[in-house]
């Protein structure tokens, strides 16, 4: 089986290298102009006259970057499977459809608006209280296309710096802390559940990912496997999906979701019996899904901006480098490192024996460290 994957970053790299072993092949459709997969057949189509020949080339179609046309994927759909589906890419390009379908589905959200001018950014930041999270209701990512307004009388600013037409208005989680989950569903509608993991962000970026998340309520993992299998069942869903979270002493809250393998699910590739990216080329391919049982505990570290002394890394018995082909930039991705233990104890301790060799890597806070 030929699987096409929109999209041609290190997710789609990673995609493929768990399908290899399954027979499946891969050619990867990249309208940026910038692939960075490195591996398979790249179709570089910036100006999206070649997607007849892509089509052809494949039996299924899955996406890496849910920052593409929706027109693609319907267009694509028309002809052969896609998944997941274009319905899922278009609820997930615009924070306010993608809350409203939250609010209809029973899952918790922060109080929000949406603002279309700074006046109107003002207005909401009074009525709901600051401080309050503005974001670009469209295109926004890792931080991007988002403010802080500590006040309303810094809308004008944050207006100016979103530089969109329209933005999301949220008031401030006052959170425990960030966690995800994420699920896969099969074509036949089977499901499983990762466990979650706990994030750690600096910058907007995300930085460590501890899976399963320490000191987990039982009921609060129940909640987020309700709130994601809503969306996976209403959605008509195949594939990964992400649900990212804020845990609060009140109970969770959702950010925003993901259609797609995601960054904080990397841990999975060790750590768990059955890896996110094959589960989501078994489920795109009509198989059964795999065991997301973890095995033991594990830490993700994001490897960002430079790529420090992988050397070191590479001696830790306890590490596993993943590296994406990409040259030094600040704020860019340019791989991970998976960190695995027996207890938390020694995971916090490896942690840091291995962090020390990335620089710029921020200090290692969690639950578990108590900060």
């Amino acid at each position: 089986m030929k699987i096409g994957v929109l999209g041609a970053g290190q997710l789609g790299r990673m995609l493929a290298l768990a399908g290899y072993p399954l027979a499946k092949d891969f050619v990867f459709y990249d309208m940026s102009g910038k692939p960075s997969a490195g591996i398979g057949e790249t179709i570089v189509d910036p100006e999206g006259t070649q997607l007849d020949d892509f089509l052809n080339k494949v039996d299924r179609v899955t996406y890496e970057f849910e920052h593409l046309p929706v027109e693609v994927a319907e267009k694509l759909a028309e002809h052969k499977p896609v998944h997941p589906c274009p319905r899922a890419l278009e609820v997930c390009q615009n924070r306010e459809a993608e809350k409203t379908l939250f609010g209809r589905l029973g899952i918790p959200t922060p109080q929000w608006q949406v603002a279309d001018s700074a006046e109107s950014l003002k207005s909401a930041a009074e009525e709901l209280g600051c401080p309050v999270v503005a974001k670009s209701i469209t295109e926004g990512y890792d931080g991007k296309g988002q403010a802080v307004l500590k006040s309303p009388e810094e809308a004008e600013q944050a207006w100016a710096s979103i530089g969109h037409p329209r933005v999301i208005v949220e008031k401030f989680v006052n959170f425990t802390r960030e966690v995800s989950i994420i699920a896969v569903r099969a074509e036949d509608g089977e499901l499983a559940f990762y466990p979650m993991a706990e994030n750690t962000h600096h910058e907007g970026i995300l930085r460590y990912s501890i899976a399963p998340a320490p000191q987990l309520q039982p009921h609060v993992q129940a909640d987020a496997e309700d709130y994601i299998k809503s969306l996976l069942n209403e959605l008509n869903y195949v594939g990964v999906l992400t649900l990212e979270l804020f845990e609060t002493p009140e109970g969770l809250m959702a950010n925003e979701m993901a259609p797609r393998v995601h960054n904080s699910g990397h841990w999975t590739i060790e750590g768990a019996m059955t890896s996110q990216f094959e589960n989501h080329i078994r489920a795109v391919s009509g198989h059964p899904l795999g065991n997301v049982a973890a095995r033991g505990v594990s830490c993700m570290i994001n490897i960002i901006g430079e790529h420090g002394d992988i050397e070191r890394i590479l001696e830790l018995p306890y590490a596993h480098v993943h590296l994406y082909n990409k040259g030094e930039r600040p704020g860019r991705k340019l791989g991970h490192v998976n960190i695995l233990a027996d207890s938390y104890e020694e995971l916090v301790w490896r942690v840091k024996n291995c962090a020390q060799f990335l620089p710029g890597c921020p200090e290692f806070e969690s639950s578990l460290t108590g900060k």
